[in-house]
This record gives structure tokens, sequence and C-alpha cells, in this order.
């Protein structure tokens, strides 16, 4: 042994201060042997315990088992290992612990060598292991019940979005349908209004037959409106049967027919550039007459409204200018959403808020889109820009 490294305890003070208790016993239990640490846990002074039986500092369930598991086992294979036992402390109370064992035969006979461990820690470790798993299954059952939950919730939510589903499509059907079928005597109405017209009428009856006229066309064009949105929404879109056209003829004889709807409003047009585009002439100037007929409704009818139509290179632009009241910034988001309106005030201009969704639509169709841009000093703009080819 190097002179550098301490000396080891002798045999004696190992035993008797080895982190755990241990006892030497006869093979019928009687201690011959006990050290310090084994003695301090159960209260007794080791000189006592000798010649005791082990199997006497058990409590009665200890006994039973002794006697029925672990003493069979050391004699039948020799040896045992972490048999939990309770033993009796000198005060009564009891003290849990590990029995390790072996048998070792001797010439005089067989002994039992056994080392026992103290479980506190052990027990206390067990026991936060039994928490955290109640509190996992806890926490798995909460969880199972929530997805349970959620998946109910997704079902009812699903059924209801599909009933939604089906109702508005019967609705979207139902106002496809009955737009279709009001064509038919409106037409008849102006039909004969235009008729009545022609004849001498007084001064009221003249008046009373131009507000028949005007009515029916207001209606006509909001039965348009209803069905290209009916088209839109269930995913046709807006066809169009696109040619080549001069813009700013047939922007100008779209116009003239505008003064005639809108006797009250004072229409321009300015023309800008030269050349032809490629668009579907009767969706354009429907696309004017609701940018027109959005600017009566909400500009200021003392101010001319100014339609502009402009070629560049490789672009068309039909533009629709009118002075009046700012369209507020919370509705530039949503202004051509169908169903938007830029005011709750009602008005023979005003119809049911399809107006621009149409003029999106239409624009879209042709490959090109609108943009509206209004303020105080310049006035509200729209702007439909299309490619000069689709």
């Amino acid at each position: 042994m190097s002179t550098d490294e301490p000396p080891l305890p002798d045999p004696q003070t190992l035993f008797d201060g080895a982190p755990c208790g241990l006892v030497v016993t006869k093979e019928d239990g009687t201690i011959l042997r006990a050290n310090l640490t084994f003695s301090r846990w159960i209260g007794f002074d080791p000189h006592v315990l000798i010649g005791q039986r082990f199997q006497d500092l058990l409590t009665m369930g200890g006994r039973i088992f002794h006697q029925t598991h672990w003493a069979p086992l050391m004699r039948l294979q020799g040896s045992v290992a972490e048999v939990k036992l309770d033993l009796v402390h000198q005060d009564k109370h009891r003290v849990t612990m590990l029995l390790n064992g072996v048998r070792r035969e001797h010439a005089n006979g067989a002994i039992y060598e056994l080392a026992l461990f103290g479980t506190a820690d052990r027990d206390k470790y067990e026991r936060e292991l039994l928490r955290a798993r109640k509190i996992a299954e806890e926490l798995l059952r909460e969880k199972t019940a929530a997805e349970t939950a959620l998946q109910q919730a997704q079902s009812e939510l699903n059924k209801a979005y599909e009933k939604a589903r089906r109702r508005a499509s019967f609705a979207e059907q139902m106002v496809a349908i009955v737009s279709h079928d009001l064509k038919t005597p409106l037409t008849a109405i102006k039909m004969a209004s235009d008729i009545l017209a022609r004849g001498e009428h007084t001064t009221k009856d003249v008046k009373m037959l131009g507000h028949i006229s005007q009515s029916a066309g207001r209606a006509e064009r909001m039965i348009a409106d209803l069905l290209d949105f009916t088209l839109a929404r269930v995913g046709r879109g807006i066809a169009i049967t696109p040619a080549s056209v001069d813009l700013h003829a047939f922007v100008g004889l779209s116009v003239d027919e505008l003064r005639i709807a809108f006797p009250d409003a004072t229409l321009l047009h300015q023309c800008i550039g030269s050349g032809s585009a490629y668009l579907d002439p009767d969706r354009t100037q429907q696309m004017i007459g609701n940018l027109v007929a959005n600017s009566v409704a909400y500009g200021d009818l003392k101010q001319p409204i100014m339609i502009t139509s402009r070629l560049e290179e490789d672009q068309a632009i039909v533009s629709v200018h009118n002075q009046g009241a700012v369209i507020p910034q919370a509705l530039m988001a949503t202004l051509f959403e169908p169903m938007t309106r830029g005011t709750t005030t009602d008005s023979d201009g005003r119809s049911v808020g399809l107006g621009l969704f149409i003029v999106r639509e239409i624009a879209r169709s042709h490959g090109g889109d609108v943009s509206v841009s209004s303020s105080a000093e310049e006035g509200t703009t729209f702007h439909v820009h299309y490619p000069k080819q689709i």
C-alpha cells in the first residue's frame, strides 16, 4: 500500500459503520452479530440484540411473510433480494426496510448474512412518482375529454356549415329564378310606358309615365346585378364576349344613354390617347352604368360627373369621377364586396349594394381590376384597368 494513501479502517469499524444495517444469524434466525447502524435504526443496543431471533423483531405480518416466503427462499436458492419488511422499533413504531440476504454453509451449520436498507427516501420518491403519475393520468383524461369535446364541436360546426351552405345555395338559386322571371313583366311594363308616352298627354301624365319608365329601368338594372351576383357566387363567374372596339366612341355612346337615364346629373366625357381596346361592349357599358349610378347616388349633383376613357401603351382605362362626400377609410377594404353600401340613407338612385361588386367582377373577367381614390380635395375616382389584349 502506498504511504500517501490513508489507512483503511479495521474490519470491525467497517462492519459497525457500514451505511446499511448488517446482521448475521443462524439458520433459525438467532442473531449472532448486528452492526451499530442496524441497532440505531431499531433503537436497541447491539449486545441486547445478540441471542434474539431476527423474526421476533418483525411485525406480525412480517413474521408471517418470513415464515412463508423469504425463509424458504433462503433455504432453497440461498439468497433473497429487496424483500420489504416492517420491523418494530424499541418505542413500538414501525421501521420499514429492504432486505438482501445470502445463506452460507459452514462446518458448524449454515448462517445468514443480512443487509438491510432504510426506505424513507425511496418511499418518498415512489410517492412522488405515484403523485406525478396520477397528475399525468388526470391531464391525459382532461386532454382526451377536451379532444372529444373539440371533435364533437367540429362535427356540429360542420353540420351547421353544411346546413348554412345548402340554405345559401337554395337562396341564391331562388334569387336567380325570381330575378330571371321578373325580367319579362318588367320589360313589358317598360315597353308599355314607352308606347303610351308617344301619344298626347298632359304634363302630369308625361311625368308619371317618365317615372314608370325610370323605375322599370332601375328595376331591370337591379335584376341584372342580382343575376350576375348569383353567377359569381356559384363559381361560374361573369361571362364576357370581348371584341376590338373604338374605346372613345363606345364610351361616348354609353354616356349619351346614361344622360337619359340620369337627367338630373351632368355627365361629361373626356378622351385621352387613341386606338382601340379589346373588351366586351355590353359588360363594359354595364360597368360604366354602375359607376355612374354610384356617383349619382353618393356624389354632389351640383357638380359634373366626369367619365374618362384613356388609352395607354399596354392598357385601357375607364374612370368615373365625382365630387361629394369622402369614402370613409374604414369602408375602403370592403367597398367592392357584395351588399356593401356607403351609407344607410335611402334614395331612388341606390340599389341593393351589388353595383361595385359587379364592376370588380367585370374587370376581373377581362383580366383587369378596379381601384378607387377618395379625398376632400380631389373628390372620388374609380379607375377600371383593362389589358389591351386578354
